[in-house]
């Protein structure tokens, strides 16, 4: 297998939910054996499944990061939590929900509450809340940061079968925000609310020529801020949200809490660009016609409105479709060199461009091995979806390596959660605290029961 392979897998579109075999999300990893899964009921069967068994130790929760992540071997003990889920406890300013609980559940139950997050949505929200927060996830906007930053308390089944409750302000909590899965398994968080509010979410088309100043910008005087960058038309499409005016509110009330769309006239101003984008993505999938969710995350972008709607319903609007998704942070302050740089590598090499790149920008997180760790943060964003076939555009991957090693170079850090080239990070350079994390590692699970291929390259 080459390295290409290796590091973006073609996808298995063959298999099915009666085979032996246990997939990732987009089947393109085999990550153990149905006959090897383990679900325990509650807390403390897994503690009993831990003292009872030796093999090492793997939650697969949602099962959507790549493969490495979550590879199985035949003497390990895979976990599916999915029955630890819904709230175990609430007070005025916090909830506790089961690890195991998925995002969307999350994001329902506190709406029900007339209460939200500070942190703002991933764009998915089938992921389990521990899977989440153990890799990162973040969503938008500088006065927030990743889904981590919001667990006031973190309890974990160690690696002999005991309990342990991490508390924000303890010493080694930053390392449990975000974990890789490879300290214990977490089976409750308590995550700080705050009152429920409303967005509106003004949309625009705008020049990428002073895109350097103006992401920047966009982000220091918006709530949240995203944008998609169409680099071969030179065009950005934005979204900037601010809190809802008493209009707007009273309005998405009256809607029976739906969305609210402004304007009777929708504007066109980026059709011609969608409709060349929807060319490129139907050329390089095969997929003819008018395919399927792949190209309704572009179309979306056709004749686009102003919108309001509270936070899950405005950014929580992802379309889960297998693919390769690369995601590297770099430092919000040298974001516009950065920007110029991808200029000038674009002028001079004209890459395909497979999807428009994703720009999405968060403040500091308190997180050891989070990407956006003591610094305001930009996360670049890039997509290639399979094809019917389970392949790949090679145009496309190759458009993927080439900005990723131009990212790392920058102290990128990549999303850990989606696709990135191990070969090209210094982990100690670009993670002030990756030893102080490997020590609270040593510490928990001195023998390496959360470990498998993937960890031990990390820390080992």
């Amino acid at each position: 297998m080459n390295r290409d392979t290796l590091l973006y897998p073609l996808r298995n579109t063959s298999h099915t939910e009666a085979d032996a075999s246990l997939l990732n999300w987009a089947q393109n990893s085999v990550v153990g054996q149905r006959q090897q899964l383990h679900q325990p009921q509650n807390e403390a069967a897994l503690q009993q499944l831990l003292r009872d068994s030796h093999g090492k130790v793997r939650v697969l929760g949602s099962r959507l990061s790549p493969g490495r992540m979550l590879c199985v071997q035949p003497d390990d003990v895979p976990l599916d939590l999915s029955a630890l889920r819904g709230v175990l406890a609430q007070d005025a300013a916090s909830v506790t929900f089961a690890a195991g609980t998925p995002m969307q559940e999350v994001y329902d139950t506190l709406t029900g509450m007339d209460r939200m997050l500070a942190s703002a949505p991933g764009v998915i929200a089938i992921q389990t809340l521990a899977g989440a927060m153990a890799t990162g996830t973040h969503g938008q906007g500088l006065q927030q940061s990743s889904l981590a930053d919001e667990a006031l308390r973190i309890r974990m089944v160690l690696a002999d079968g005991s309990v342990r409750e991490f508390v924000r302000g303890e010493a080694d909590f930053p390392a449990a925000q975000v974990s890789l899965g490879s300290l214990g398994i977490v089976t409750a968080v308590t995550l700080r609310t705050g009152p429920f509010r409303l967005f509106s979410c003004h949309k625009f088309a705008a020049s990428a020529d002073t895109l350097e100043q103006d992401l920047p910008a966009w982000n220091t005087q918006h709530a949240m801020s995203k944008a998609w960058w169409f680099v071969d038309d030179n065009l950005m499409h934005v979204w900037n949200a601010d809190e809802a005016s008493a209009e707007d509110t009273q309005a998405w009330y009256a809607n029976q809490r739906e969305v609210i769309e402004h304007g009777d006239n929708a504007d066109s101003s980026l059709n011609d660009t969608i409709d060349q984008t929807l060319a490129h993505m139907h050329r390089d999938t095969q997929i003819h016609g008018k395919g399927g969710k792949q190209f309704r995350t572009v179309t979306r972008f056709r004749d686009f409105t102003d919108i309001s709607g509270d936070i899950y319903q405005l950014f929580c609007r992802g379309i889960a479709v297998p693919q390769i998704n690369v995601e590297i942070g770099v430092p919000l302050a040298q974001t516009p060199q950065i920007i110029r740089k991808i200029k000038a590598w674009y002028a001079e090499n004209k890459p395909h461009m497979h999807y428009p790149i994703i720009l999405r920008c968060t403040g500091a997180s308190e997180a050891w091995l989070s990407p956006s760790h003591q610094q305001p943060t930009c996360f670049f964003g890039f997509v290639v979806y399979y094809a019917d076939d389970g392949s790949l555009s090679q145009e496309g991957l190759h458009f993927l390596s080439e900005v990723e090693k131009l990212l790392a170079a920058e102290g990128g850090r990549p999303h850990w959660g989606k696709y990135y080239d191990p070969q090209r990070y210094a982990w100690r350079e670009i993670y002030p605290q990756w030893d102080a994390f490997r020590a609270v590692r040593e510490q928990l699970d001195p023998h390496h029961r959360f470990s498998n291929d993937y960890v031990t390259a990390l820390f080992d």
